[in-house]
């Protein structure tokens, strides 16, 4: 009887000290997974990068080229797709997206973190996608926050910028349509006529959700909420973290929806000043702007 009380306490020790260590776990967005050499054209690097994703499990759904010098690569992974599909508003996190850009003559790989992505989104934790994607691309510096945030700090209702800031669940409310068929055939269309100046990087549709839901990543090519209008004043770091890049939409059901720009923003560089001459307030037009592309997208007037 007395081993048995033992090995309860030990157990019961065991849990509490791995509870406090996740609850004190700090995240970062973005991780480094390698530098390759700058004698490598983009193309070659793109191409090791895409046949790298596949061998490990991944299937890549879209690329584009936002600015010059840098490609971005969307992958989904089983284990994204599932947890995506149990989680409210989840599916904005079935994409994994990947860099590849040039940083003072080497090419930076880098990728989101998706450790970071599941606790902001609340998604089931993805250790088979995080461990896939090691292996495919490396892992050498995690960044995009000097301290990092606790999942406290970090997870959806707990995570905003500052005060009056969205939280992860305050959506935009894009379009509603007739029905979920008329959605995607609407936004399909117009990013593929390119409206408002976007470019379709990829659709994908997300089994086992309650509704039908399907999620479309998209490039904004100019304007006040344009990649490198955006990027090129707020990302001045040693590593870039371009894998923000690109924006998505959801249609679930016959909604259209998608996560608030300044929320989006904000999640991805939380280490951002307000002020300054890489600061919030040098893009304060840019959340209104993306706004108006997403609703020109959907076929929203006014």
């Amino acid at each position: 009887m007395e081993k048995k009380h033992w090995l309860g306490a030990c157990l019961a020790v065991g849990l509490a000290v791995s509870t406090a260590a996740v609850a004190h776990t700090r995240y970062k967005p973005f991780i480094l997974g390698h530098e390759a050499p700058g004698s490598e054209t983009m193309t070659q690097v793109v191409a090791t990068t895409q046949k790298a994703l596949t061998s490990n499990g991944f299937r890549v759904v879209g690329q584009y080229v936002p600015f010059r010098r840098t490609t971005i690569v969307c992958a989904t992974y089983p284990e994204m797709l599932a947890a995506a599909a149990h989680a409210k508003n989840g599916s904005f996190g079935a994409v994994e997206r990947i860099s590849i850009t040039e940083v003072h003559g080497k090419w930076q790989v880098s990728y989101v973190n998706p450790d970071y992505l599941a606790v902001a989104y609340g998604l089931q934790p993805l250790p088979r996608t995080d461990e896939a994607l090691k292996t495919a691309l490396g892992a050498e510096k995690i960044f995009g926050s000097r301290h990092g945030l606790t999942r406290d700090e970090l997870k959806p209702g707990n995570y905003h910028y500052a005060l009056f800031m969205p939280y992860f669940n305050n959506v935009d409310h894009v379009r509603r349509f007739p029905n979920h068929a008329a959605a995607v055939n609407t936004i399909r269309a117009n990013l593929m006529k390119h409206v408002a100046g976007t470019t379709l990087v990829y659709e994908v549709n997300v089994p086992g959700t309650p509704k039908p839901t399907t999620v479309f990543g998209f490039g904004i090519k100019s304007g006040k909420g344009g990649d490198h209008h955006i990027l090129h004043i707020i990302d001045a770091h040693r590593y870039r973290g371009y894998a923000y890049l690109p924006y998505e939409m959801m249609a679930v059901g016959r909604r259209v929806i998608a996560l608030r720009p300044r929320y989006r923003i904000a999640v991805n560089f939380p280490d951002t000043s307000m002020m300054g001459s890489h600061g919030f307030m040098n893009i304060m037009s840019a959340p209104g702007a993306i706004r108006k592309v997403m609703k020109e997208v959907a076929g929203r007037r006014g």
